[in-house]
C-alpha cells in the first residue's frame, strides 16, 4: 500500500503505507487513512514530528516487506530523519501558506 500526502502549497508526496502511518502517528494523529490536518493544526503536528526526529534521528524506518533482503543489504536502513524530511518540508510549506494537508491511499 502507498499513501500520498497533498496540499496546494507543495508537491504531492507518496510514501510506503507503513512508513507513512508511522509518521502520521508521530505527528500526533490517529494514523487513520484517509485523514487530514487543518491549517491551524499544522504547527503542532510539525512540532511533534520534528521532536521525534530530533530524539531518534538514526532510528531505522524501513517499509515492512515479506521478501528477504538481498545478500549484502544487511545493516542498511533509511533513518527516521531521512524518511520524515519530505513530509516536514510539505508541512512547513502548508503552514506558511495556511493550507490544509490531506492523505489517502493510492
Amino acid at each position: 500500500m502507498l499513501i500520498k500526502f497533498q496540499t496546494p502549497a507543495y508537491a504531492t508526496i507518496t510514501m510506503f503505507g507503513d512508513v507513512a502511518i508511522t509518521l502520521i502517528k508521530l505527528m500526533g494523529h490517529s494514523g487513520r487513512v484517509p485523514g487530514a490536518l487543518l491549517a491551524a493544526d499544522i504547527p503542532s503536528a510539525l512540532a511533534c514530528l520534528e521532536a521525534a526526529v530530533s530524539e531518534y534521528p538514526d532510528l531505522p524506518l524501513d517499509p515492512t516487506t515479506t521478501n528477504a533482503a538481498p545478500a549484502g543489504d544487511a545493516g542498511q536502513h533509511v533513518s527516521l530523519a531521512h524518511r520524515a524530511m519530505p513530509l516536514i518540508a510539505l508541512l512547513k510549506a502548508a503552514g506558511a501558506d495556511g493550507e490544509t494537508v490531506m492523505w489517502e491511499r493510492v
